[in-house]
């Protein structure tokens, strides 16, 4: 069976199980067992007997999981936690290491930066505040979830302190925090110390927070079971009472060619398990972390249709984000909530990047990290975009290469002048409207039914082009199934079809007719097509290149519905007893980055632990 055919039949299989929680790596290399469906229907019966137990059930080992954990431990739960993947950290563990926690904290007074939790909160609701395409970014935030947040940020952040996470001594800042809020800096930086490696999945500050937290959890207690893929959240009776349990199906990662499971970098406070199904029950309760839905095909596009397969996620091929927690409290009758927040394009929900001509573009994988068999390349680093040109899978240019490809999200420093919910405050940033994600999602005449998906981009280059930027066109930096050759662009056209996502063959006098015409605009010194500032690299010298570069899909900001306390509601607003849930896969909040992972995983894991106990 072909690679194609292969992922045919993954997709087939994971369509089948949408709604359901199916757990799969986006790409073919990656091998997973497809759990079994995430629900609880009328006909499932709670089980008599349980493989576990602890007070409290947490899934998903990242970013809000960890806290969560420790938290809980602190108020003397007992604590198992749940885990999908090889190995502890999540999406938190690929992240760099840029923390946003405001509201005064130590690092704040410190360094003479004057924030609160009623300017957090005012920061996070505020109306008048757009980014860079006009967008509102704190507009349609939940305003009880911002007022949680505000209130426990600072206290977030000690706690980090306390559990071994070691931060830079330097003055709160703002690179890399979106949604953080406008009146002050509140990026604080975990010192980046460590490349990838056995220990480190990326490396960088990510591994310094999440180890950090790893260790302070497993010293104190928390057991973790990996490699288990949780498929139903049992209540005591359907559509009724508490949550009382979990069960989980064994789907461990293999590197391909390999029939001995992946390995974590810490065995110790792991319960050893490889039953192909486990039930675990909640004493008190169980909190969802299992990262969002933008992984999952057929739930992202419930916001944005047009986001088909072709577009990969951010952490692949380490973590997924399958919506399976979602799923299973939307199965008990949980509501969604803050689609708005999805809908719209904000910011950190889709990137263009500066890598192509690999599968996964958003970290740049090298061959010390323990996944990098499944990530297969590097990727090339384009320094500079003017000696390319974009085109669709008709091989027509659609957009200016050098548009930065998505909005900026705000924070402090970048409204000159801002005043808290003054509706000048969108006359004070200048509106750009950087439409090329649009256009790269845009169908174009290859689009095919019923989906009618844009289908991949593709940079276009020449043998000058590679010596300007220095590229070693070599594996591992390029992936064969996703980086062509050939020593003429009609022979390049038709080995694009080599690619797993293309569906439609290159019309070969497209691109020709493409490159002809951009060559005649870089004599001219003019883009009349796109308004390109610098057409001045013509693609004239054999052999010809075409490199994967589209767009990937990143954060989840629609999710679970959820109070003050993390407590998961149903369509009614009631609260489903026992159930938690926070980060990702929680709705109405705006914010890119760990800060509100991390603080709702120290709201929810003392709040689940304070919950009376049900022998």
């Amino acid at each position: 069976m072909s690679e194609k055919d292969k992922k045919q039949v993954s997709r087939r299989e994971f369509v089948r199980s949408a709604g359901t929680g199916a757990a799969t790596l986006a790409g073919a290399a990656a091998i997973s067992a497809v759990p079994a469906q995430t629900q609880q229907s009328t006909a499932t019966a709670t089980p008599t007997r349980w493989d576990l137990e602890a007070d409290v059930v947490i899934i998903g080992a990242g970013a809000t999981g960890l806290p969560a954990a420790i938290r809980a431990r602190d108020q003397g739960a007992t604590v198992l936690v749940i885990e999908a993947n090889y190995e502890i950290g999540g999406h938190g563990i690929l992240n760099g290491g840029q923390v946003p926690l405001g509201g005064g904290t130590s690092a704040q007074k410190k360094f003479n930066v004057v924030d609160s939790p009623d300017i957090l909160f005012k920061d996070l609701t505020d109306w008048s505040v757009l980014e860079t395409n006009g967008m509102p970014d704190y507009r349609f935030n939940d305003r009880g979830i911002q007022r949680a947040l505000a209130d426990n940020e600072a206290q977030t952040f000690e706690f980090l302190i306390e559990n071994g996470v070691v931060f830079d001594d330097i003055k709160p800042a703002v690179a890399g925090g979106h949604a953080i809020g406008n009146s002050a800096p509140r990026e604080n930086y975990a010192r980046w110390t460590k490349g990838q490696s056995w220990e480190s999945p990326r490396g960088g500050g990510g591994t310094t927070i999440y180890r950090a937290l790893e260790n302070s959890a497993k010293k104190k207690g928390v057991q973790f079971l990996l490699n288990y893929h949780m498929d139903v959240i049992y209540r005591e009776k359907p559509g009724e009472g508490r949550v009382v349990g979990i069960k989980a199906s064994y789907t461990p990662k293999f590197l391909p060619g390999s029939t001995t499971p992946m390995k974590p970098f810490r065995s110790d406070g792991l319960i050893a398990r490889t039953t192909p199904t486990v039930t675990v029950k909640a004493k008190k309760g169980i909190i969802i972390t299992t990262g969002g839905n933008s992984g999952n095909v057929n739930f992202r596009r419930i916001f944005d249709p047009r986001l088909t397969e072709e577009y990969q996620l951010a952490g692949e091929p380490f973590s997924s984000q399958d919506g399976s927690g979602e799923m299973a409290a939307m199965a008990l009758g949980a509501s969604l909530w803050g689609t708005a927040n999805q809908i719209l394009e904000r910011n950190g929900a889709i990137r263009k990047r500066d890598l192509i001509g690999a599968q996964y573009l958003y970290v740049g994988w090298t061959p010390d990290s323990p996944i990098f068999p499944l990530a297969r390349a590097t990727g090339l680093r384009v320094r500079d975009w003017s000696t390319l040109i974009f085109v669709n899978q008709m091989g027509k240019r659609f957009y200016n290469e050098q548009s930065d490809g998505w909005p900026y999200g705000t924070h402090y420093g970048d409204i000159k002048g801002y005043v808290q919910s003054d509706w000048r405050n969108g006359t004070r940033r200048p509106i750009v409207p950087e439409n090329f994600i649009d256009a790269a999602l845009a169908p174009n005449e290859g689009s095919q039914a019923p989906d009618f998906g844009a289908g991949p981009t593709w940079a276009i280059f020449d043998a000058d082009a590679v010596k300007r930027e220095k590229w070693d066109l070599n594996p591992p930096n390029i992936d064969p199934k996703y980086f062509f050759s050939a020593n003429s662009l009609a022979e390049l056209a038709g080995m694009i079809k080599k690619n797993p996502y293309t569906k439609v063959d290159m019309p070969a006098r497209n691109l020709e007719a493409t490159v002809a015409r951009w060559n005649k605009m870089v004599d001219s010194g003019k883009d009349t097509d796109f308004d390109n500032p610098s057409p001045k690299n013509k693609i004239q010298t054999a052999p010809f290149y075409a490199a994967w570069a589209t767009v990937e899909v990143h954060d989840s900001y629609a999710g679970l519905r959820i109070n003050m306390k993390c407590q998961v509601q149903d369509m009614h607003g009631k609260v489903i007893p026992g159930l938690y849930c926070g980060g990702e896969s929680a709705g109405g909040c705006s914010q890119h980055g760990q800060g509100r992972c991390l603080t709702q995983g120290y709201i929810s894991g003392k709040e689940a632990a304070s919950e009376p106990s049900k022998t």
